[in-house]
């Protein structure tokens, strides 16, 4: 199901099926999270969320969370520092793809909001884990993810 890496390996065949990508970025014991937009029609409208979405094209998972967080929040994130990745079947049936990355050196001023949702914070991972209006799976996806960099 999950799986820490260090050979920092995350390509998975372009032709492979899947719904989407998310990734936790974490700075020492924080995560960076997004508060999603507050509009009816959305999932989970003013959760908290991780950077990610839908696949665009042949994008591979790592591409599309890549493409995602650069969009979201501005960062290209280092493919070298992912530590965590697992595939679990999403809402539409279809795999959907979760990738933990260590970024102890990012600081506040690197990230440029962009245009979806409403604000973004780095948080307590403890804290995010326990919210009540954070994404259910999501913090299921981090617990996997932190028991297996254990």
């Amino acid at each position: 199901m999950g799986e820490a890496k260090t050979d920092h390996q995350w390509s998975f065949p372009v032709q492979e099926p899947f719904d989407g990508a998310k990734i936790a970025i974490l700075r020492r014991n924080d995560v960076l999270v997004i508060r999603r937009d507050d509009k009816p029609g959305i999932p989970w409208p003013d959760y908290l969320d991780f950077p990610g979405g839908g696949r665009e094209g042949s994008e591979t998972p790592f591409e599309t969370v890549a493409r995602e967080a650069k969009e979201e929040v501005g960062l290209t994130v280092p493919e070298e520092r992912v530590v965590f990745h697992c595939q679990m079947i999403g809402p539409n049936d279809l795999p959907v793809h979760f990738f933990a990355l260590m970024w102890d050196g990012l600081t506040d001023d690197m990230i440029r909001f962009g245009d979806e949702g409403q604000s973004w914070a780095f948080m307590p991972i403890e804290a995010f884990l326990q919210a009540n209006d954070a994404i259910p799976s999501l913090q299921q996806r981090l617990r996997l993810a932190l028991a297996a960099l254990e």
